[in-house]
């Protein structure tokens, strides 16, 4: 973010709170590398598991931005809720692909790990929201 000199933010910046959030930042990490790994999935598979997988790893980031940007908590809390189906998706499809031998074992837990990092900040979240 630039700032002027007197410490003020660029009229033509806005700043997104959702940007801020480790839960965000981690599933854009997550669908980055749901992207790296199905560059390589056969072309077969372009519009049914890696098209599928590609669009469940995005909506997790999505729905938290998405939440993040309404008036309410109960609101962000239920887009919350969404994001964590969708990464639930992401897990269900991440072990078909890697069943089908489209990515390695160890490609596999790498992902699931991080997905549950996600999971358990994604609860904590909705967990501080419900309060």
């Amino acid at each position: 973010m630039s700032e002027k000199s007197t410490g003020e933010v660029a009229k033509d910046e806005v700043v997104f709170a959702h940007e801020n959030l480790e839960v965000w930042q981690e599933a854009i990490d997550l669908a980055k590398n749901v992207y790296r790994i199905t560059d390589s999935f056969p072309n077969h598979e372009l519009f049914g598991l890696t098209g599928q997988l590609r669009r469940a790893a995005v909506s997790v980031s999505c729905n938290i931005a998405e939440g993040k940007g309404r008036h309410h908590p109960k609101e962000f809390v239920q887009f919350l809720y969404v994001a964590r189906g969708s990464l639930y998706e992401t897990l269900a499809l991440l072990r078909l692909s890697s069943e089908l031998g489209f990515f390695s074992g160890e490609g596999h837990s790498a992902l699931r790990g991080k997905s549950a990092v996600i999971g358990r900040k994604l609860n904590g979240l909705i967990n501080s929201l419900k309060k």
